[in-house]
């Protein structure tokens, strides 16, 4: 093992100027001395010291189809040659084509007709959802949410985000959550199954509806004062917990009886993280508001938007200046989704993804038999979980996590004569679950690289 890094000459002069001329309002450090990356490839970046690392969380989700992918970057190159740019009140043809390939996915997935509506980024969309909402319901500003749920750190998103720390110096802008238990089995009560907690977490919910005290639902009017449920289908930062098969479709039976709507944040598991374009196509439910952003340009352009349904986005009831943005819907951004839309459609990402997720499940598995301290993994497609626990199996551990995360960025493994150093994700309630996110591109024997990379760092955790 290595002493701790010191940084380059070269490294430390930018570093005293990010000291000095840098805003941290967006800046985080996981370790010290901070990288400083100069160029990346397929599932790999590199420090300025061209030290190699694997990277298993790819920018939070963002750059789904590897880093410097050909096949787009090719058709960003393409449009700069082109239509580089044009105000986002006129039409073009990226903006027109992007929007009808994810209607006509919706209509054909969900038998809705809807509308797609652009902005530069997921919390953007999110802030455009909640006046969509907001408008269909006249004006209800109070929305359910999840406990363990992130939706964003704009002034609306971060209201309806679990963590108060995100708000605790701003306060509330016009909406606010009640936060709803979220089906956490693996830290929920014993002696259910999966499926079981699933329905009660949906029972626990419906009691607010049962009379007027419980505080959300006036009977006589048969009128609820909430607006919406804002769910991711599998928690993000939240540590990448998947609920049970039931849970949604449970859930969206009480949202329908009571006329609360669903919206769907798709921002970090849409476009094939989860093995299907959105993750809520998993649960067999109707969403009536489906958010993305991030993978949608692969994380070339601040490219998000909006779906929903025509009944809540039409010209009569959404019209012309209900929500605007310089850049949404820019010509770079709808090129490069197209040609992610293309080159998705020409190979089965679903049956790929879904295939590799396995396999490297497969591989969390046989280290959690070897590791106790590995309390729980799951996933879905490439949407993996990899909880840290003290040596009962269950007690968070977020200082070891901690640890096992800078000698990941140490750079100093090695697996068959290749120096390498691993990148990952820290998520969950208590920050102690490795959120594994990899490129959808990975190869087989990159999986391979990742496990023995993973198992280095735990057996360096186990015998400090």
């Amino acid at each position: 093992m290595s002493d701790i890094r010191i940084a380059t000459a070269e490294d430390q002069i930018l570093l005293d100027k990010e000291a000095k001329y840098c805003s941290y309002g967006d800046t985080v450090h996981y370790i010290e001395p901070p990288r400083i990356f100069s160029r990346c490839e397929g599932s790999y970046v590199w420090d300025t010291e061209d030290q190699a690392y694997l990277d298993l969380q790819m920018w939070y989700s963002a750059v789904n189809f590897g880093y410097a992918n050909p096949r787009l970057n090719n058709a960003l190159k393409q449009q700069i040659d082109t239509l580089p740019q044009i105000a986002s009140q006129y039409l073009h043809k990226g903006k027109i084509e992007l929007s009808e390939m994810i209607a006509v996915d919706a209509k054909k997935k969900f038998g809705l007709d809807g509308r797609v509506h652009f902005n530069v980024g997921g919390s953007q969309s999110i802030e455009d959802s909640l006046k969509v909402v907001r408008n269909a319901t006249n004006g209800k500003s109070l929305m359910f949410a999840f406990e363990g749920g992130y939706h964003g750190r704009t002034l609306g998103a971060s209201s309806i985000t679990s963590s108060y720390r995100y708000r605790r110096r701003y306060g509330h802008f016009g909406e606010r959550a009640q936060f709803i238990p979220f089906p956490y089995h693996f830290r929920g009560p014993k002696g259910m199954t999966k499926e079981e907690y699933g329905s009660h977490c949906v029972q626990q919910f419906a009691r607010l509806f049962e009379t007027e005290y419980n505080g959300v639902w006036d009977p006589k009017v048969g009128s609820s004062e909430y607006a919406a449920f804002y769910v991711e289908p599998i928690q993000g930062t939240g540590g990448y917990v998947i609920p049970p098969m039931n849970f949604y479709r449970e859930l969206k039976q009480v949202l329908d009886q009571h006329g609360i709507l669903m919206v769907s944040d798709e921002i970090q598991m849409g476009f094939y993280r989860t093995g299907k374009l959105w993750s809520i196509e998993h649960f067999d439910v109707q969403p009536d508001v489906i958010v993305f952003g991030k993978a949608l340009t692969n994380g070339l352009n601040p490219l998000g938007g909006i779906w929903a349904r025509e009944e809540l986005i039409n010209p009569k009831i959404f019209p012309p200046g209900s929500t605007h943005s310089t850049f949404a819907s820019n010509p770079l951004g709808t090129a490069v989704g197209l040609e992610m839309f293309k080159m998705t459609s020409e190979v089965d990402y679903g049956a790929m993804v879904m295939a590799k997720g396995k396999y490297f499940l497969e591989g969390l598995q046989d280290l959690q038999k070897r590791f106790p301290i590995i309390g729980d993994v799951d996933g879905l497609g490439l949407a993996l979980r990899c909880e840290i626990c003290g040596p009962d199996g269950f007690t968070p551990d977020k200082a070891t996590l901690d640890y096992m995360v800078e000698e990941g960025m140490k750079g100093d493994m090695i697996v068959d004569g290749q120096k390498l150093g691993l990148i990952l994700d820290v998520g969950g309630y208590y920050k102690n679950v490795i959120t594994l996110a990899p490129s959808l591109e990975i190869s087989y024997p990159e999986i391979d690289l990742g496990l023995k990379l993973l198992e280095q760092l735990l057996v360096r955790a186990t015998k400090r």
